[in-house]
């Protein structure tokens, strides 16, 4: 990504012919939000005079004053390619601060923010490299999406098996002309469904280019007549879309988690093993959805239980190492519904946890866990991840390390609007119910 002053922003809005700015946050569910300025507008935007008001945003405005700033983050500006030619946009990803100009402590993109900080004063920088899986589905006759799909391709399958490829090269050219480095992407198992890697890159980087990812992705898909979804578990008997989180610690530019033998180091073990102790209560937001834990059930890729590995793949956090890069630890359970601002800012807190307070690991998992039975599961002491968001949200409220990453305010307003959508779910009445149940009973 460039890096822009406010001047070198007013001199290639001028050049390219920009029109209107989008001032884009994130809410408390990851959902991308905006409001659009015209470029007569810009400088003011830029000194911060941009107000929104949040009384209508669940988990925002909890009784405080609604009317709150935007600050664009001037290395976010981008020109949408998607766009006009003619009456340019463009783009800055912004935090959201009080009138005097202080962080607002609800803004999901100031929590990850301060944590990068703590880190920052241990002396540790935290990078991240997200695999983000999704599908491409049809859509009706009326634009709406279905789950609908043509394709019968399969893992890393090319066309013409593959009908997606050419929608998959355009986001990336898409992503690429905004700045971004793309390491790689292919088709994945389910019919219809494909991942795009992204390069390491350090936690807020990433989260922004997360948020902007999603966002292209779906555009580019309704270009071709697709609708691109991220939903976790779309379909029942396919594999669910995930979102890897490899992660990586530096130190003085060094990799804190490959030792001098090129194995996993003390603090990576430390690390990896606060990651392990607080991930019950950290799933509610890594699976933030009712239908993320249709995607989290055994018998699929995704993991069900609390292991790591260096060499079984179905294991929550495996272990992999490359010459170039070292030690990397990549947590396979969150889907790409979560807030990747939060997602990165609790993965940070609890390895620094794991670190501070120099945790242990449990043993690794050495064998295909697919083949174990519950009893050998018990006696190698292997527990479950929540089964549903009902239970991560009770398991979430146990544990202190999310008050204290999050503070009290936020932790209250996202159990209390995810209650109600769990009790929600539970009046439902589903196609299975009464087809099992309306002519027996």
């Amino acid at each position: 990504m460039e890096h822009y002053n406010k001047s070198e922003i007013l001199q290639r809005v001028k050049e390219e012919g920009v029109e209107f700015i989008r001032l884009q946050f994130t809410d408390m569910f990851g959902m991308l939000k905006n409001i659009a300025i015209p470029a007569s507008r810009l400088t003011l935007a830029m000194e911060n005079h941009c107000t929104i008001d949040l009384a209508s945003l669940e988990g925002f405005a909890n009784g405080e004053e609604t009317e709150l700033y935007l600050k664009p983050d001037l290395n976010t500006f981008a020109i949408l390619p998607w766009r006009p030619q003619n009456g340019k946009v463009a783009r800055f990803i912004c935090d959201i601060c009080l009138e005097d100009g202080t962080q607002y402590l609800s803004s999901p993109r100031y929590i990850l923010k301060k944590s990068i900080e703590k880190a920052a004063g241990l002396g540790y920088t935290f990078q991240l490299n997200p695999e983000c899986e999704f599908f491409l589905f049809h859509t009706d006759d009326n634009g709406m999406p279905t789950t609908l799909t043509h394709e019968r391709a399969g893992y890393l399958d090319t066309s013409p098996i593959d009908l997606g490829e050419n929608t998959r090269r355009d986001i990336i050219l898409t992503l690429e002309e905004m700045g971004y480095e793309i390491a790689s992407s292919h088709h994945e198992i389910a019919s219809a469904q494909h991942e795009i890697d992204f390069t390491f890159e350090d936690a807020l980087a990433t989260a922004d280019k997360v948020m902007t990812f999603k966002m292209a992705v779906r555009t580019i898909a309704k270009r071709y007549g697709l609708h691109a979804t991220f939903m976790p578990k779309p379909k029942k008997e396919a594999n669910g879309s995930g979102m890897h989180l490899n992660m990586r610690l530096l130190k003085d530019g060094k990799n804190v988690f490959t030792d001098e033998n090129g194995k996993l180091s003390r603090q990576g073990e430390a690390f990896l093993a606060g990651i392990l102790h607080h991930v019950p209560a950290m799933t509610a937001v890594f699976n933030p959805l009712v239908n993320s834990y249709k995607r989290l059930v055994k018998g699929f890729e995704a993991p069900s239980e609390i292991t790591w590995s260096n060499t079984q793949r179905n294991a929550l956090v495996r272990i992999r190492n490359t010459k170039r890069l070292g030690i990397g630890l990549e947590l396979r359970s969150p889907d790409s519904a979560a807030n990747p601002y939060l997602l990165a800012a609790l993965c940070l807190e609890a390895g620094l946890d794991g670190i501070l307070n120099n945790m242990t690991a449990p043993a690794e998992l050495k064998e295909d866990i697919r083949g174990l039975s519950s009893e050998e599961k018990r006696q190698k002491k292997i527990k479950d991840l929540p089964e549903n968001l009902g239970i991560a949200l009770e398991v979430m409220q146990k544990d202190p390390l999310i008050y204290e990453v999050f503070g009290e305010a936020f932790t209250t307003a996202y159990q209390k609007a995810k209650i109600k959508e769990w009790k929600n779910y539970l009046e439902q009445i589903s196609a299975w119910e009464l087809e099992r149940y309306l002519y027996l009973v």
